[in-house]
């Protein structure tokens, strides 16, 4: 990596009819997170972007259930999402709204541009209408049963019991999403990006990016070879990006056409808000040393991999390609899909009601992150992960060193005079395990570097059991106080090798030591220096516990009662309980 060189980091932009679930949170926003922390570690040059999808149907459809206006739905929905992600300790340096008018401007000119140099056109379609509401019914706005499933409530884009893909032509018994009427099918009218004239420049830029993960690739080429067809970029909905071409008065832009630009817009964004100048973003995105990196869950990979690529080579402005893109496999609830409308699943508000400490679910969520196939989430195996991987190996190993060196050395480090070779080599062992979490995190390998890193705690509760310093203090106090020293050492790289995934606990274990900075004040370079000598340790206790299964129990019982109230009234923002 090079200090010359800007990130742009961007996770997928959740929509907000619904506050995100534990399978959103891994699959884009919190890995994005830890790989950014990573980078800010490393001293490297980055800006972490992203928003809330206000557009589109799913946002109208809700809004129009309960007879109030998108716009006021969406804001009220935007705002309990952005704190929520604050409580969920994610540093964006931008987290806007698709709403937000910088958004607005830049994708109408945008397409106007697309429009100007021949790649959009106009044709006239057949689509279902529904006569009471006297509004066409693209995607959610129409819902029927599911012609391989049977489900009864399957929505006209996708189902959502059995996940195939659907056009509301296919659906059995199609239905009004909003009223419960038949639709008709009318003709309209809808522009077009026309695909086939970008596909060879698309190809060249997938097939030739030697860094994109082989599940974005696969799924890429495999749609490439399909052949590219023109895709509509508008939709009759009333809530969204009015469309600016001629003759589109009433249309909109396509909600995934255009949020996938807002990675753009929440750059021009941010240096808006911090500079004044929302230009200097624009031209970052015309930058070759610019490196763009998005986080997305697997079924948003055409939109990331084809879509976006698409839509920057047509505007032959010269913006720079993603360097990657991490796309997750899906993450399961006890064997189960997150559903809504099964109430399958945990929602970030609601996790927040079972771990007091929120850095219990960033660690068991990237510690079960499904990098390259679908992973479960079950109680089981988030307790253990507590209680033996959190509390029992690192905790415990944290817990004995500090306390030693509170009790036995008067509670200031040591400076470490004198060492054998069995600790010598215990510290080269410990900087090969960072070495390779550098890499792994470099590689957004983001569960494998958190599973290494936590073999720092095996390696330095072993090196105790083996050296027992509270008795080499009695015998060789020299000795004894620079094995102490190591074992500070060794808590230093855990301190930071943790930092991306654990930030709170890690920086108050960080201030524990005896530092008075910040973690990234030091940086990731500093893991190969022992901790200073001289720094007072503070008041030693535990910084994790243990979670029995009786208090899970417990609590998911009153989260099930409150859900049957919660879920009941009226309003979405009155089931979020933080």
């Amino acid at each position: 990596m090079s200090s010359s060189v800007v990130w742009i980091v961007g996770s997928a932009w959740p929509y907000v009819n619904y506050v995100p679930h534990l399978g959103n949170m891994i699959g884009s926003i919190l890995s994005a997170d830890v790989f950014v922390r990573y980078l800010r570690l490393k001293g490297e040059n980055v800006i972490f972007v992203s928003g809330s999808d206000v557009h589109g149907t799913p946002i109208e459809v809700e809004a129009r259930k309960l007879g109030i206006d998108p716009h006021e739905y969406a804001e009220i929905m935007h705002k309990i999402v952005t704190d929520l992600l604050k409580k969920w300790n994610i540093s964006y340096d931008n987290y806007t709204s698709t709403e937000s008018k910088v958004h607005i401007n830049f994708v109408q000119k945008f397409f106007m541009k697309l429009y100007e140099r021949g790649l959009i056109f106009e044709k006239e379609d057949t689509l279902p209408y529904c006569p009471r509401d006297r509004i066409f019914l693209p995607d959610r706005f129409i819902v029927g049963t599911c012609p391989y499933c049977g489900y009864e409530s399957a929505r006209g884009d996708q189902c959502e019991k059995c996940g195939s893909l659907l056009e509301p032509t296919q659906l059995v018994n199609p239905r009004c999403a909003i009223c419960g009427s038949t639709p008709e099918w009318r003709k309209t009218r809808h522009w077009y990006l026309d695909l086939k004239k970008l596909e060879e420049d698309v190809k060249k830029y997938v097939e030739s990016n030697d860094k994109l993960p082989e599940n974005v690739k696969t799924m890429s080429i495999s749609i490439l070879k399909s052949g590219l067809k023109p895709r509509s970029v508008t939709r009759d909905n009333k809530w969204g990006i009015p469309a600016p071409f001629p003759g589109a008065e009433g249309k909109t832009i396509y909600v995934w056409f255009e949020a996938v630009l807002g990675y753009i817009s929440a750059t021009m964004e941010y240096f808006e808000r911090k500079f004044g100048n929302p230009d200097r973003g624009l031209e970052l995105w015309k930058n070759p040393n610019t490196r763009v990196v998005f986080f997305i869950g697997k079924d948003n990979i055409p939109f990331h991999s084809i879509i976006l690529p698409a839509l920057l080579i047509g505007s032959g402005d010269g913006y720079v390609l993603p360097y990657t893109i991490s796309a997750t496999e899906y993450l399961m609830y006890e064997g189960k899909k997150f559903s809504k409308s099964q109430k399958v699943g945990i929602w970030i508000d609601e996790a927040l009601r079972i771990f007091d400490n929120v850095d219990y679910w960033r660690f068991i969520l990237i510690y079960i992150r499904p990098e390259t196939k679908d992973s479960n989430f079950s109680w089981d195996v988030a307790i253990d992960i507590v209680n033996s991987i959190i509390n029992d190996t690192i905790g415990n190993f944290i817990h004995r060193v500090l306390t030693l060196v509170k009790r036995r050395l008067g509670g200031k480090t040591p400076s470490i005079t004198k060492l054998e070779e069995c600790d010598k080599k215990i510290i080269n062992e410990a900087l090969k395990v960072v070495e390779d979490v550098d890499k792994l995190y470099s590689n957004i390998k983001l569960r494998d570097a958190l599973h290494r890193a936590v073999d720092i705690a095996r390696i330095g509760n072993k090196y105790f059991n083996e050296r027992r310093p509270w008795d080499l203090l009695k015998s060789d106090y020299e000795l004894g106080s620079s094995v102490l020293g190591v074992g500070l050492h060794l808590v230093k790289m855990l301190a930071i090798c943790l930092y991306p995934v654990m930030p709170s606990s890690m920086e108050k274990l960080w201030n524990l030591i005896g530092y008075r900075c910040s973690i990234l004040e030091r940086g990731w370079n500093d893991v190969v220096n022992p901790v200073d000598p001289g720094l007072e340790i503070g008041e030693v206790s535990p910084l994790f516990r243990k979670i029995s299964r009786d208090e899970i129990s417990m609590r998911l019982k009153e989260l099930e009662q409150d859900r049957a109230v919660r879920w009941s009234r009226k309003y979405p923002w009155e089931q979020v309980a933080i």
